[in-house]
């Protein structure tokens, strides 16, 4: 089975502190196909889609992250969602960079796109992202070298931070 990573964000003041979330599983699963897209690309009904068919723009229902993922929900952005890809860039060189290159490589990719997304600077915002990254196993069998940026809004409420507020439209020029 093929393993893909989630990783968070999370701060502390100014501090950055970083958790390994996740780990998800991306091969076919029978019965999952491609989100129906309008000319733009974007998804025009609800479908279940393979974890390697998520594309920059895609809203994502909450729903069950933990463990293996091999698959994803994913909705027009006009409905209630509770994630939005907003960014994509591929890893390069002959080896998976460690951790601690891959999250070096977020913030000089991901954190420049989160404001140029929303419209607003990522450390003065009430948003906050994750990202998907290649394992090991992936890297090499499916030559897997893409980072996956997705925008969220925690859930004020909950004391985990884990928790995020449901949303309907994109988060594109959100500017907050």
């Amino acid at each position: 089975m093929k393993m893909r990573t989630r990783t968070a964000w999370a701060f502390a003041g100014s501090a950055v502190a970083l958790s390994l979330a996740l780990s998800g599983c991306s091969s076919m699963v029978l019965g999952v196909g491609d989100a129906q897209r309008d000319d733009g690309g974007n998804v025009t009904e609800e479908a279940t889609i393979d974890i390697f068919s998520l594309k920059v723009g895609d809203c994502m229902p909450e729903s069950d992250t933990t463990g293996d993922i091999q698959d994803t929900p994913v909705v027009p952005c006009e409905e209630p969602h509770t994630n939005e890809v907003f960014f994509e860039f591929e890893l390069t060189g002959d080896t998976l960079p460690s951790d601690d290159e891959i999250t070096a490589e977020v913030e000089a990719q991901c954190v420049p796109a989160f404001a140029d997304f929303v419209g607003f600077d990522y450390f003065e915002s009430v948003l906050d992202f994750w990202w998907l990254t290649p394992t090991e196993e992936t890297w090499d069998s499916a030559d897997d070298r893409l980072v996956q940026c997705v925008l969220y809004e925690p859930d004020p409420a909950d004391p985990t931070g884990e928790a995020s507020l449901e949303i309907t439209g994109s988060l594109k020029g959100a500017t907050r």
